[in-house]
């Protein structure tokens, strides 16, 4: 790999992610700037709160800071009643409410929930009865009367209570609160977020563009993909299984993907005399292939949506892109079969995208001649559901709905099969200092046939993946003795000589 790329790769992978971040936030702010009432204040839905009491008082309000700008923040409450009794609103220190409502049966708003909606009250019982609210002195904003009443207040240091009663402090109160807050700085919004919306398109267009370039960078100083590059007009030399619907390949119709060899090669040879302790730390080992793999994978992802319109439009995979994506599939077999995904080896992966004949795991994709221009739009998530549901099971990935007293929520429920598999060869291998081979040939056939489904969904094939678990170190042979690179069916007919008329 050419540093140069590399560079160019990660310093894209991080500008792209910058510039998404400022975008959000720019997106966020214009959105939020939308939403405030025509005095410039964001509001809440109104909400019915009642009680038998005498007062509906707020939780304690802390506000913390001195020396806080007093037009930081102005809070604006409204009240309005149902039942056509005179409303009192007010906001005072919370000694002051304390004293007053002493003895006094009153009621604290503890919690108000929007979806569904639902209100938490706390009940202080008491026996005495207020005076009117609206006679009090201690008030530091109020308001009382008919109809609707609001009170603003602008935010200061100390402890808060905000109280909502009859006017004429008799029990039972049956009113609809609204609140708001206007933000002193909210006139700088509008133009900050739209500031933060061009910053962060542009910086993540120039990473998209430096990501792509470094990945094309990276995959056309690669070795040619397994299956050869097509010529102009031409198919591919030496190509394997072609790229079309899986039926293309062969003139037996009879034949399936069942009885022939896919075209995307995972393999993985188990060494012998592994340790019996270093998979306990193989998770720490792995870390700098992890973090130069999360950089390239980013660049994966880009890719591949660049390969797909590509696909879309012209039925090819970009040659480069190709080399690139199926280098990084191979970077990162290479340290799962290291690490949790087999312990088949205690060899450490090599820090690169290119076949390496020495090291013991090792994946190839064919390169496909022509692939479908209307199957990119539906096959990484519509056709290949029935195999991702059972990737899920292997991987445990599967997750559940749930409904409760919380609400409804997603929880992940399902243990990894693979997981559970590598650890009991792990627990073995520390006891008995042998990999047990039956037990590692499953693990690879699960490897196996999670990477083919990956292939197909990430675009590399139009090949169905076959419901076949192949276990093993190796790909296992045509079941038509039919070798891998082999031409189609149609062009093993005999000579043309024997054939012309």
């Amino acid at each position: 790999m050419k540093p140069g790329f590399v560079v160019m790769l990660v310093f894209g992978t991080i500008l792209s992610l910058l510039g998404f971040s400022l975008a959000v936030a720019g997106t966020v702010g214009a959105a939020a700037g939308s939403t405030r009432d025509d005095s410039g204040y964001f509001t809440t839905p109104a909400a019915p709160l009642s009680t038998e009491a005498y007062a509906l008082t707020s939780p304690r309000m802390a506000v913390e800071g001195e020396g806080v700008p007093s037009d930081l923040v102005t809070l604006r409450l409204r009240a309005s009643t149902s039942n056509g009794n005179d409303v009192f609103v007010g906001i005072a220190p919370q000694a002051d409410v304390d004293r007053y409502l002493a003895g006094v049966n009153h009621t604290e708003v503890r919690t108000v929930t929007g979806s569904p909606f639902r209100v938490g009250y706390r009940d202080i019982p008491g026996n005495a009865v207020p005076g009117a609210p609206g006679d009090q002195s201690f008030w530091t904003e109020s308001a009382e009367g008919s109809g609707p009443q609001q009170i603003t207040w602008r935010l200061d240091p100390g402890n808060w209570a905000i109280v909502v009663m009859n006017a004429d402090a008799s029990p039972g109160v049956d009113v609809a609160v609204q609140a708001g807050a206007h933000l002193g700085f909210i006139r700088y919004l509008g133009p900050l977020a739209v500031g933060l919306l061009l910053l962060g398109v542009s910086l993540l267009v120039l990473g998209l563009v430096l990501t792509v370039f470094g990945a094309i960078g990276l995959g056309r100083n690669g070795p040619p993909p397994a299956g050869g590059v097509p010529a102009a007009g031409a198919g591919p030399p030496g190509a394997g299984i072609a790229a079309g619907p899986a039926t293309s390949d062969t003139s037996d119709t009879s034949d399936t993907s069942d009885t022939r060899p896919y075209p995307a090669r995972l393999t993985g040879t188990l060494d012998e005399g592994l340790s019996r302790w270093l998979w306990l730390v193989k998770w720490i080992l792995v870390i700098p292939h992890v973090v130069v793999l999360w950089f390239f994978w980013f660049g994966f992802f880009v890719t591949t949506v660049v390969a797909g319109v590509a696909i879309l439009f012209t039925g090819r995979y970009p040659v480069s892109l190709f080399r690139y994506n199926v280098g990084v599939l191979r970077w990162s077999w290479r340290v799962a079969f290291y690490s949790y995904s087999a312990l088949g080896t205690d060899r450490y992966p090599p820090f690169s995208l290119e076949p390496a004949a020495d090291y013991p795991a090792d994946l190839e994709i064919d390169y496909p001649e022509h692939l479908s221009h209307g199957l990119v739009l539906v096959k990484s998530w519509l056709l290949a559901i029935p195999h991702l549901l059972v990737v899920a099971a292997f991987t445990g990935s599967a997750t559940s709905w749930q409904s409760g007293d919380w609400g409804p929520g997603v929880t992940t429920g399902t243990p990894s099969l693979i997981g559970v598999l590598v650890l009991i060869a792990a627990v073995i291998l520390l006891f008995t200092d042998r990999y047990r081979r039956g037990l590692f040939d499953l693990i690879l056939g699960i490897d196996r046939w999670i990477f083919r489904v990956f292939a197909y969904t990430a675009l590399f094939r139009d090949d169905y993946p076959p419901f076949r678990l192949d276990q093993g170190p190796a790909e296992p042979p045509s079941r038509n003795a039919m070798p891998l690179a082999s031409p189609p069916a149609t062009q093993t007919m005999p000579p043309p000589a024997s054939t012309a008329p």
